[in-house]
C-alpha cells in the first residue's frame, strides 16, 4: 500500500509553509524527471501536511485582484497579509481556526485525473463532517464542499486550490473549523458572489477541538485515497 509522509505543522506563517512546499514538490518533480531520464532508481514520496497559518488572503492564477475589499492599510488594520500564489482558483482566505491540508502527492501512486483527485478530496471532508451531524455536499460547476447545496442559502464550508506538474500536486484545502467568518467579508470568496460562507463552530453553535478534526480529517483522506501514513 502507498505510504504517505503526515506531518503537523502547527501555526505556521503562509510564506513559510508554502516555501516548504514549494520545496517538497520541487525535488518530487525533479526526482521523477531523473527516473524518466533513466539518471535514478530513488522511488518519489508523498506528503501531507495540515496546518494552520495567520490571517492571511491569497490569490490564485485565475483570480482578480478586484476580489480584494481591502487596500494596504486595511490589511494592516486588520493584521493580514496578502500573496499572489501559484495554485488554481481565486481569492480566499487562511486563518487561525481554519484547518488547512497540503498535499503532495505523486498521483501516479494513484490515479493520473486531476479532477477526480479535487473530488477525492472533497469527499474526504464531507464524510468528516458528516460524523458531526453536517451534511456537506457540491455544486454544480464549483470546487469545493458546500452546505444546503440545492436550497435556498448554498454556503462554502471548505476551499481548494490545487497545482500540479508531472502529476505532482501542491496546495489544497481551507476547511472552516472555528474560523473568524468575519475575515470573508473583506473579499469575495472565490469570486463568487451570491454565496456565503460557513464553519463547522457556525453551523453546531460550539466550538470544535482541531485536534480531534484534523485526526478525523486524516483518517478519511488515506481511507479514501487508500494509503497508509508513515513518519517523517
Amino acid at each position: 500500500m502507498t505510504k504517505v509522509i503526515f506531518e503537523d505543522l502547527g501555526i505556521i506563517d503562509y510564506k513559510e509553509a508554502w516555501d516548504y512546499q514549494e520545496k517538497l514538490f520541487r525535488n518530487t518533480v525533479d526526482l521523477k524527471i531523473k527516473i524518466r531520464k533513466e539518471e535514478s532508481t530513488e522511488e518519489t514520496k508523498n506528503y501531507l501536511l495540515f496546518c494552520q497559518h495567520p490571517h492571511v488572503y491569497t490569490l490564485g492564477k485565475s483570480g482578480s485582484k478586484e476580489n480584494l475589499l481591502l487596500n494596504s492599510e486595511g490589511l494592516a488594520k486588520n493584521d493580514a497579509s496578502f500573496y499572489e500564489i501559484n495554485r488554481g482558483g481565486d481569492i480566499t482566505y487562511h486563518g487561525p481556526g481554519q484547518l488547512v491540508g497540503y498535499p503532495i502527492f505523486d498521483l501516479e501512486y494513484f490515479f493520473t485525473d486531476i479532477h477526480k483527485y479535487m473530488r477525492f478530496l472533497e469527499e474526504a471532508v464531507i464524510l468528516t463532517l458528516k460524523d458531526y451531524g453536517i451534511g456537506g455536499g457540491r455544486v454544480e460547476g464549483l470546487t469545493g464542499v458546500w452546505l444546503d447545496c440545492d436550497g435556498s442559502n448554498p454556503r462554502k464550508i471548505c476551499a481548494l486550490g490545487v497545482k500540479s506538474s508531472r502529476w505532482v500536486t501542491m496546495h489544497g484545502i481551507g476547511f472552516n473549523v472555528n474560523s473568524d467568518l468575519t475575515y470573508f467579508s473583506h473579499i469575495i470568496p472565490c469570486g463568487i458572489q451570491d454565496k456565503a460562507v460557513t464553519s463547522m463552530e457556525q453551523e453546531l453553535g460550539r466550538e470544535l477541538d482541531m485536534n480531534e478534526v484534523a485526526s478525523n480529517l486524516k483518517q478519511k483522506l488515506a481511507i479514501q485515497f487508500g494509503f497508509d501514513y508513515s513518519e517523517v
